[in-house]
């Protein structure tokens, strides 16, 4: 009966471990995003860049796309990265990027 119960607890205390973490979006390559230059790059070169984006929507009428990746512990403090870039036509009218990742 021990044993059955030392089982037990291991496992209970493996899913606690493992539902205290997890991560959210698409990881991205951030080292990518000084390549992006306002009224150059295209929506094309975002995706050659990045992929598709995590969320898209609009913003003024004009065609916001979101790259995001959030990993969080139990442990640890939260780390994310964030990119959202605003078109303008076709091209990148503006953007911002913001982490708290080790990069």
């Amino acid at each position: 009966m021990n044993h059955v119960l030392r089982r037990l607890f291991t496992i209970a205390a493996l899913t606690a471990l493992l539902a205290g973490c997890g991560t959210y979006g698409k990881n991205f390559d951030h080292t990518r995003v000084s390549q992006i230059k306002n009224n150059v790059t295209t929506q094309t070169d975002i995706l050659e860049m990045f992929g598709l984006p995590h969320k898209e929507g609009t913003e003024d009428g004009r065609t916001k796309w979101t790259y995001e990746f959030d990993k969080w512990s139990a442990f640890d403090e939260t780390k994310s990265k964030d990119l959202q870039i605003l078109f303008n036509g076709n091209k990148v009218d503006r953007y911002g990027y913001t982490s708290n990742m080790r990069e």
